[in-house]
């Protein structure tokens, strides 16, 4: 046993001595107090009532005690127990003599359930070297001896696995050993979880660590050099708490630690008992500071310190000056810089000079002086203060009354308290800075905590004769702690119930502590002790004494509170804690608990010139300012406030860290350590009971023991309990087989044992304390009865044996004495004396007789024995040959055993590297599909960039018409300066009139209003709207005025627009030449096209070399299978010559019991034999030749299938060639088209430069004109330009989706091939760095391509920038791009096609310029006739806003015409739209059609090619029920993919008929909101009645204006006869198109039943999986992009409604013209309002482009959005619809009211003024001559649309181009589909012949076992006859036999012991 075992293990030998068991169970031992041992062992007597006479062990004496002071002894089997808990008597006194034990064996840890008790051993003992910690690290805690190192490790281990924080708890009282145990578990820590590791170190008995776990250790000398102090019970007691939290990662590694302090005794800073000292870094510094460092912080010697009580103490075996040096280099090691370490030693030195401060009290007043200053120099020198400052600031510091600050006079006592309360406070804050300090060193690491193990080194439990507030606090803390143990004690015990499933009251012992706990820390009702101090320190005028009567008055009836009992008696109050009642003095705990300190200094301090002193106090502001000084009067108590609302007490801040601190210890899983000091002599192997006892029930650990007494704490498993108390029920358990617990129930039941002292659990008995004992007493009873009776028989059985013996013996006696008198009787006899001479010479003639004989049997022998040496010989010669053959087996085997190892070890090889290739293989997937990633995500920029040309384009063309307007307004503006000069003057007379007259119709428009004021409440969004009208009304009567002022300065700048336009000419035609050197520069892209392409074909090359060493090691791979095979060949033949051995074998058995003397016969049958054996031999070789034929044959398959698989992927690499040519050629042409950008954004801004001029001539003049007609010209542009953008984005689209479904479907090809591809490229490992380079090269390469895109993107940001300034002069240009970017979008589309025709394609591309240079020609054209029939709508408009002011009296019939002429427009443009739409549709549907039939005739194709191949499967395939199954499970996943498609289509056309809908809704909408502009203008009509009494005297203007409306009359005739021609034809278009439409829907439903009747037929060809899979993928993609193609359908069949409808109004418009001709008044009033309905229709489509521009983002946004928020948009528009066509009819019937009305008013008009009729006549006819013109420009509208319709068809066309690549595409994969299979086939071949091989070699492995048995019989049989033959011949035939015969054995059975480890 080594040291280290002495103080683990000890010895318990005594528990097992059988002497001391009888002892106890006779003599009834027991514990009796005693006042000098705590208990004495003694054994009861007598027994008199309540009393009972005890002998005691020891001294012999007899002593009376009472029967409730005795407690039970434990069975000797208990002594020395490692857990107390095990203990059957739980009692103190067992605890004592326990741990009393285990501590004079050496033994300081002892387990008392939940704790670790330990006792300090005042030695050093070698238990704590690295190999205790070795043997202790993962060990479980009842593994191992009791230690720190147990419960550390449990702690370490549960924090792993269970993930759970941990904490480690050491309490006890000072001296007790808690700092030393907190440092054992951090250096366990340090070794077990340290991150490194050094390997030098692990042989020696130093631990080894980490930076981090160094830090982690080295932080403890400097908190003991600054926290620890010597005191009279110990010499390094700390003086504060502290919980070290220690964080750990996931792996379990330290990653950092935080160190919190609790309660420091800063007291001790000032004063000490006697014989203690000071805080340790007083003493180290003084003692060890150097020479330059004593000056530096001006240090003296020791005696001339005040606050160095009793001066230099030392401490017995420890020198301060090594521990300064120790303490700086642990400073070193935690990385504080020296700066630091000096600033900490300064304030330490500071603090010592404080307290040589000295006061003096002056002569005539009470105020304090300092006579002398040299310390206050000293202290401000080493702070960095001022010394002036500083002593104004202790003896008159300023207090703050009212607002005001004064100086107050302090005197000597409160000038000494306010020294020493800086000094308490400076020490303090400096050691709170180093504990933050340190945590920041230790906290420095990146990684982050995974959870931690917190360890709590914190004072135990102090009770003292008098107790102040600091063991208030320490008691209370550790009645938290305890509250905390009993409640984890009563959790893992509720646990261990509920597991054993137990039925027991659970009692939470928690809330046992919880009323003390409350008479603390309670808040209110009653306030507890804490409280109400704090309370009191609120009181200028409270003491002491007023809080302990108030504390009394509160808690006076509390039960664990009490009231002195002396009147005399020093302690104020009693607080009955757990470990017992504590009597407290409450002596300055006012003031300990506000900690007052004076804030003058405190502000010095905080801007002291050095740094470390002002950070200390950087925090002033949280510090309690104090005036008075309590305690020197009542009178003289300051009032006490907190800075801003900080009044922190000490018993506040501490509750707040413990309510902290026990928060965390909740959410941790506790571990309790309780040390415990032996004695107060600081000796070793000393034990004070009394002192043990007090501090087991401080700590908590009787408190344990009670709460074990109330539960079952002696727990036995179920065979334990049976062995060893079987004894006592002999008969109870029956004989057999029983359960233990069954077993354990029947021995309690013949026990007899009260219900309520025991359970029975799952696997455990539980019993009560004691029971244990008590049974233990019954068995040593039992045993000793056993004991007894055995004795008994043992000695009759040798008392019987002895008596038997003494009868022989007497028999024996007679006998003898009987022989020796015959013997003497016979002696002298004569005849007897002959006798005994003659009887030996009888035998001499037998003699003779028997030699003779002996001789014949010797040459009997002799011939035997050379018959036998023959056959010897004969045999060893046999037994030769079969050695030999033996051993030539052996040898064969061994080679085979070697070659069978290594074909193992090649395996194994080819495994790890197989595992090497997968891993590259997976690499390189994973960074193709980052690749395909990218490639997307440029596609998709790519065309986010043409979407932006496409867009600065629609834009260039806007600016070119703003330019066409302006040219054309030059035009105008002159011929309406003249009508407007005319104008003026009759307009300013009459602006007067007309306000009065609107004024007026305002207050009869409010009367009307409020007649109908329920209805306005439901129409509030139909006001708003009129109001809005009503605003743009008058601001375009305001700006009419403004205009005419602007109308001179137009005439001067119009000469200059002229001289620009010529200037923007010329440029144009820069811009030509420019784009000539672009195409030069495309061309030169063109070149490094090609020269990329050679440099992928060199790529490919190398890949194919890569492919080559596939091969390569595929041959080897076969050519290891071969060799594997020939191994399995040489095993056949082995076991085939074991097959022939066994045969002779048999032979020679027969031989051997046939004729043992024939040896010729044998030789024959050797010889037979010998042939028979050559014969096997061939056969053996010819098998070997069949298998090695039939194995090339299979290496021949394997190789033309893998040859074909590399062909397939050299195919799958060009085409990932072409298609990385064609991104870098997209690449070039998005990089020829950026360049073409910039030059066209420098033209750009140069033609801006020149614009700009003539704009900002031209806003001059034009400010206000401008304005009234911009809105509607911005909102024509914005609804052209919207439904341009949307037929854009909807043919980008459907090119988008018919590109990414190509895309997808090669991507689907390329990934299939990849997949099969992958077990080719399985030995690619050698080539991993060569493919890494080159792909980190195409990486580098799509890195700097991206970046020419990103930069390529800011100089699209800058050309959009550019562009919005000059989009009217790039019209031109404009067309050109757009031709370009659709040819290089069909060039992308068709990359394959077109990579080796890049110069017919250029070719096409200028003949395409050019045909679109005609097509903008004509588009200039049209654009220019197009704004000059808009400068006529203008000019007419303006006319007849002047009619407007002129002659209200005709707006009566003028609004009845209106409604008539809105709807034949709208008719009219829903028929133009339909038309159009129905068109383009009929095309659609028409290629749709053909679309289909080719798919159909894809389908049949595909069709008979599954046909074809079921077929051969049917007819190949042996295993047809595995492919039918695998086919009939793909033909599932079709049926519920083709089911899914068919539920999307559904939900889609369910979409588009809510779409449908919606837009119904918002055309009702739309018509409602032109009913109520209607009423809005007949509202204002109303309000100019009164105007019309001044328009007598232009009737006769109004006579000569119509003889011109008759001629537009005519006119208007003409123009209606073509409108309705093209009405005609429109009519026939649509009706055609509705039939095409109804032809495609039946094609449609015929492809459809077609694709059912293909679905049946592919579940009846039940074709392979994976070529259904793709055809189902192509299915749902060509589904989707139908699906695209229907959307776009219905948003063309929206337009040609919407064209439509104003075709049908247009038409009758012209229909009510032509009736409205009979009479010149009516015509008249029909025609003005027919002119006034044309303005409000303008004004509507305005309206109209503005819900059309909101209806188009509505669907941007909806393709982007979810059906969730189209049903919310649908309710809206619902609810909305409903609001308004209900005040649509409310307004209808105000309508009717206002225009009966207008009857009656206009009746009473009429015959007044007829003469302003002609006037107006006259006026009317020139509106017709502006309708005209307005119909010329729809004509050319619709003219525009066909052109755009033969452009949609040319792109069809591309779309049929590209959709025929893809047919060519499905070809190829069809191909490559029947090669998959045919691979498929030879594989499923492959796999056959392998099973047979397989089949044959189990065969082949079943014959061998065979062999071997047969083998092993023989040889046993050989052995057998061995025997019989030794057993036949003669005895010295078998000695030579056995001689000669002992190699041969042991050469036999060397091969059956062979054999047998084979067979096994």
């Amino acid at each position: 046993m080594t040291d280290a075992d002495k103080f683990l293990y000890g010895d318990r030998s005594g528990g097992s001595d059988p002497l001391a068991q009888a002892d106890w169970a006779t003599k009834k031992l027991v514990w009796v107090p005693s006042e000098k041992f705590g208990f004495e062992a003694g054994s009861i007597k007598e027994e008199h009532g309540d009393e009972c006479v005890v002998e005691l062990a020891d001294s012999g004496k007899k002593v009376k005690v009472n029967k409730d002071d005795i407690q039970k002894m434990n069975p000797p089997k208990f002594s020395k127990v490692e857990d107390m808990a095990e203990l059957t008597c739980l009692n103190e006194a067992s605890v004592l003599h326990n741990l009393k034990e285990r501590y004079y064996s050496g033994l300081i840890y002892t387990y008392s359930g939940l704790f670790c008790v330990v006792v300090n051993p005042y030695k050093y003992l070698p238990i704590y070297t690295e190999e205790i910690v070795n043997m202790y690290k993962g060990k479980k805690r009842h593994e191992m001896p009791p230690h720190i190192y147990a419960i550390t490790d449990t702690a370490y281990r549960s924090m792993m696995q269970d993930r759970e924080d941990q904490s480690i708890l050491c309490t006890g009282e000072s001296g007790a050993g808690k700092t030393e145990n907190t440092k054992k578990v951090i250096q366990f820590l340090a070794h077990v979880a340290s991150s490194f590791k050094s390997k030098k170190d692990q042989g020696t008995a130093v631990l080894s660590h980490g930076e981090l776990e160094k830090q982690l250790l080295q932080a403890n000398p400097i908190l003991e050099a600054f926290g620890n102090a010597k005191t009279v019970k110990n010499d390094n007691s700390s003086r504060f708490g502290k919980f070290i939290r220690i964080n750990f990662d996931v792996n379990g590694y330290i990653v950092g630690a935080n160190i919190e302090t609790y309660l420091l005794e800063k007291s001790r800073a000032i004063r000490q008992a006697k014989e203690e000292r000071s805080f340790h870094i007083f003493y180290y510094m003084l003692t060890g500071a150097g020479d330059k460092l004593r000056s530096e912080l001006c240090l003296e010697d020791y005696s001339k310190y005040r606050f160095l009580s009793w001066g230099n103490v030392t401490i017995p075996g420890q020198q301060d000056k090594d521990m300064f040096t120790e303490t700086v280099e642990a400073f070193k090691i935690m990385s504080i810089p020296e700066e630091e370490r000096i600033g900490l030693l300064k304030v330490v030195s500071a603090v010592l000079q404080l307290g040589n401060m000295s006061f003096k009290k002056e002569r005539h007043s009470d105020q304090a002086s300092m006579p002398d200053d040299t310390a206050a120099q000293k202290v401000c020198h080493l702070l960095g203060i001022n010394l002036t400052e500083f002593t104004r600031a202790i003896l008159s510091p300023r207090i703050k009354v009212g607002r005001d600050y004064v100086q107050k006079a302090q005197t000597q006592e409160q000038a000494e308290f306010a020294v020493e309360a800086l000094a308490k406070a400076s020490y303090e804050r400096m050691f709170r800075w180093l504990v933050q300090r340190i945590n920041k060193a230790l906290d420095k690491t990146k990684r982050q905590g995974a959870s931690f193990i917190g360890i709590l080194d914190i004072a135990g439990f102090e009770i003292f004769e008098l107790n102040s507030f600091e063991q208030l606090c320490i008691n209370f803390t550790n009645e938290k702690l305890q509250q905390l143990f009993n409640h984890t004690m009563f959790i893992l015990e509720q646990e261990e119930y509920q597991r054993e499933g137990i039925e027991w009251n659970f009692i939470d012992f928690g809330l046992d502590l919880q009323p003390c706990i409350d008479l603390i820390e309670k808040h209110a009702s009653p306030p507890g002790i804490l409280a109400l101090l704090d309370e009191e320190c609120w009181f200028p005028k409270a003491t002491d004494k007023t809080f302990v009567d108030k504390v009394i008055q509160e808690q006076g009836t509390h039960p664990k509170f009490q009231k002195p009992k002396k009147i005399n008696d020093d302690a104020d109050f009693c607080v009955i804690h757990y470990a017992g009642k504590v009597d407290y003095k409450a002596d300055k705990w006012l003031m300990k608990n506000m900690d007052p300190l004076n804030e003058c200094v405190a502000t010095l301090f905080n801007q002291s010139g050095d740094k470390f002193t002002a950070d200390l106090w950087k925090d002033m502001n949280r510090i309690v300012g104090m005036d008075k000084m309590p305690g020197m009067s009542e009178s003289s108590m300051g009032v006490f406030k907190g800075r801003k609302g900080m009044f922190r007490t000490v018993g506040q801040l501490y509750k707040e860290q413990l309510g902290n601190l026990m928060t965390t210890l909740r959410n941790t899983n506790p571990n309790f350590v309780r040390c415990i000091i032996p004695n107060h002599e600081k000796k070793a192997g000393k034990l004070e009971p009394h002192l043990v006892l007090d501090q087991l029930r401080c700590n908590g650990v009787l408190e344990g023991i009670r709460i074990c007494r109330q539960g079952f704490p002696n727990r036995i498993v179920f065979q334990e309990f049976r062995q060893r108390y079987e004894i006592l029920t002999p008969n109870a358990i029956p004989k057999g087989f029983m359960d233990g617990k069954q077993a354990c129930e029947l021995m309690i039941k013949a026990l007899e044992l009260d219900p309520n002292l025991y359970r029975i659990g799952q696997s455990k008995v539980f019993f009560r304390a004691g029971v244990l004992a008590h049974l233990e007493e019954e068995r040593d009873l039992k045993i000793t009865d056993v004991i007894i009776s055995f004795q008994a028989w043992c000695r009759g059985y040798l008392a019987r044996k002895a008596f038997a013996k003494r009868q022989q013996q007497l028999t024996a006696m007679k006998v003898i004495q009987r022989n020796c008198v015959a013997y003497l009787k016979l002696k002298n006899w004569q005849w007897w004396r002959l006798f005994t001479k003659v009887k030996p010479l009888l035998q001499v003639s037998r003699q003779e007789e028997e030699m003779l004989a002996k001789e014949d049997e010797l040459a009997k022998m002799k011939e035997k024995q050379l018959q036998a040496d023959e056959q010897i010989k004969e045999y060893e010669s046999k037994q030769q040959q079969l050695s030999s053959e033996k051993l030539a087996l052996q040898e064969q085997l061994q080679a085979e055993t070697e070659l069978c190892a290594e074909a193992e070890e090649m395996r194994a090889r080819l495994a790890t590297r197989k595992q090497e290739l997968e891993e590259i293989l997976h690499d390189l997937e994973s960074r193709l599909e980052e690749e395909e990633e990218r490639v997307t995500s440029m596609v998709s920029e790519r065309k986010k960039m043409q979407q932006n040309i496409t867009d600065l384009e629609q834009q260039l063309d806007e600016e070119e018409a703003a330019r066409q307007k302006l040219q054309m307004e030059k035009v105008t503006l002159d011929s309406k300066l003249k009508n407007q000069d005319e104008q003026v003057m009759m307009l300013a007379d009459q602006n007067n009139k007309l306000t009065k007259e609107k004024k007026h119709m305002e207050e009869r428009i409010s009367e009307f209003t409020t007649n109908l004021a329920e209805e306005e409440e439901k129409s509030k969004s139909l006001q708003k709207l009129r109001n809005k009208h009503e605003a743009m009304i008058t601001d375009l009567e305001d700006r009419l005025r403004k205009e005419e002022k602007v109308r001179q300065e137009l005439e001067k700048n119009r000469r200059k627009l002229e001289g620009d336009s010529t200037e923007l000419s010329d440029q144009i035609a820069e811009l030509q030449s420019q784009i000539d050197d672009l195409r030069a520069q495309l061309a030169k892209k063109e070149e490094e096209l090609l020269a990329a392409l050679a440099r992928i074909e060199e790529e490919t090359a190398a890949k194919n070399m890569t492919q080559k060493k596939v091969r390569e090691l595929e041959a080897q791979n076969a050519e290891l299978q071969e060799d594997l095979e020939l191994e399995k060949q040489s095993r056949n033949k082995a076991e085939k010559q074991r097959r022939d051995l066994g045969e002779e074998l048999e032979a020679l058995k027969t031989e051997l019991l046939d004729t043992l003397d024939s040896t010729a016969t044998q030789e024959e049958l050797r010889s037979k034999r010998e042939m028979e054996v050559v014969q096997l031999k061939k056969n053996i070789e010819e098998e070997t030749r069949n298998h090695e034929h039939q194995i090339a044959e299979m290496k021949e398959r394997h190789i033309r299938t893998f040859d074909e698989l590399n062909e397939q992927l050299e195919q799958v690499k060009r085409s990932k060639v072409s298609v990385e040519k064609s991104k870098q050629a997209l690449e070039s042409e998005w990089n020829e088209l950026q360049i073409e950008m910039k030059t066209l954004t420098q033209s750009k801004e140069e033609s801006e430069h020149r614009r700009k001029k003539a704009e900002g001539q031209v806003q001059e003049l034009q400010v206000k004109f401008s304005e009234s007609e911009r809105s509607r010209q911005a909102l024509e542009e914005k609804s052209a330009k919207l439904q341009l953008d949307l037929d854009n984005s909807n043919h980008a689209l459907s090119d988008a989706e018919f590109n990414n479904s190509k895309t997808s479907k090669e991507l689907s090809s390329v990934n299939f091939q990849l997949q099969d591809a992958q077990d080719l490229l399985e030995e690619e490992s050698r080539q991993k760095v060569s493919l890494s380079c080159r792909l980190k090269q195409m990486e580098d390469e799509q890195n700097s391509l991206r970046e020419m895109l990103e930069e390529e993107e800011e100089g699209k940001k800058n050309v959009e920038r550019q562009v919005s300034s000059l989009q009217g002069q790039l019209a031109e240009m404009k067309k050109k791009l757009e031709q370009e970017v659709q040819s290089l979008e069909g060039a992308e589309e068709g990359r394959k096609r077109y990579q080796k025709e890049l110069e017919n394609v250029t070719l096409q591309l200028e003949e395409k310029a050019a045909a679109n240079d005609k097509v903008e020609k004509t588009k200039t054209r049209l654009q220019q006739e197009l704004d000059d029939l808009i400068l006529d709508q203008d000019h007419l408009r303006q006319i007849v806003f002047n009619l407007e002011k002129k002659q209200k009296k005709f707006d009566q019939m003028l609004a009845e015409e209106k409604a008539v002429s809105a709807q034949l427009a709208e008719e009219r443009d829903k028929a133009e739209a339909e038309a159009r739409d129905k068109e383009t549709r009929m095309l659609m549907l028409a290629r749709e059609l053909e679309t289909m039939t080719d798919k159909k005739d894809e389908l049949d194709r595909i069709n008979k090619t599954l046909k074809a191949e079921m077929e051969d499967l049917v007819s190949s395939k042996d295993d047809v029920g595995k492919s039918v199954h695998e086919l009939e499970r793909s033909n599932r996943t079709m049926g519920q993919q083709l089911a899914e498609m068919k539920t999307q289509v559904e939900e889609l056309e369910d979409e588009l008929q809510a779409t449908e809908d919606a837009k119904l809704r918002l055309e009702v909408n739309m018509q409602a909101m032109k009913a109520q502009f209607d009423r809005d203008l007949q509202a204002r009509d109303e309000q100019g009645e009164e105007r019309r009494k001044q328009l007598v005297k232009q009737l006769r203007e109004m006579e000569a204006e119509m003889e011109d409306e008759r001629r537009q009359r005519s006119q208007a005739l003409a123009s209606k006869k073509r409108l309705e021609m093209d009405l005609g034809e429109l009519e026939l278009q649509i009706d055609s198109a509705n039939k095409g439409h109804d032809e495609a829907v039946k094609q449609a439903k015929k492809l459809q039943a077609q694709l059912k009747e293909l679905m049946r037929e592919l579940e009846e060809v039940r074709s392979s999986r994976d070529g259904a899979v793709n055809d189902a993928k192509d299915l749902e993609k060509k589904l989707k992009s139908l699906e695209g193609d229907a959307l776009n359908f219905q948003e063309e069949l929206a337009n040609a409604e919407r064209f439509k409808r104003q075709i049908q109004l247009e038409r009758d418009e012209l229909q009510d013209e032509v009736n409205s001709s009979s009479s010149k008044n009516s015509t008249l009033t029909d025609e003005k309002r027919k002119l006034e309905s044309r303005i409000s229709q303008l004004e509507e489509e305005l309206e109209e482009e503005q819900l059309n521009t909101e209806m188009v983002n509505d669907r941007l946004k909806r393709t982007t959005m979810q059906t969730d928020q189209l049903t919310t948009e649908l309710a809206a528009e619902r609810s909305t619809s409903q609001r308004l066509e209900g005040a649509r009819s409310q307004l209808d019937r105000q309508n009717k009211e206002l225009k009966l009305k207008l009857q009656e008013l206009e009746s009473t008009i009429k015959s007044k003024y007829k003469s302003s009729i002609t006037s107006l006549e006259a006026k009317i006819s020139q509106l017709e001559e502006q309708l005209d013109v307005e119909s010329k420009e729809r004509q050319q509208a619709a003219r525009l649309a066909r052109r755009t319709e033969k452009k949609l068809k040319e792109v069809m066309l591309q779309v049929d181009d590209e959709r025929r690549n893809a047919d060519q595409y499905k070809d190829q994969m069809e191909k490559t589909n029947t090669r998959m299979r045919q691979l498929k086939r030879q594989l499923e071949e492959s796999e056959e012949e392998v099973t047979r091989a397989n089949a044959s070699r189990r065969k082949l492995q079943r014959e061998l076992d065979d062999v071997t048995e047969s083998a092993d019989a023989m040889n046993r049989e050989v052995s057998t006859l061995k025997s019989k033959l030794r057993r036949d011949l003669p005895f010295n035939m078998r000695r030579t036999m056995n001689r000669s015969g002992l190699d041969s054995d042991e050469d036999v059975e060397v091969p059956t012991e062979a054999t047998e480890p084979a067979a096994e």
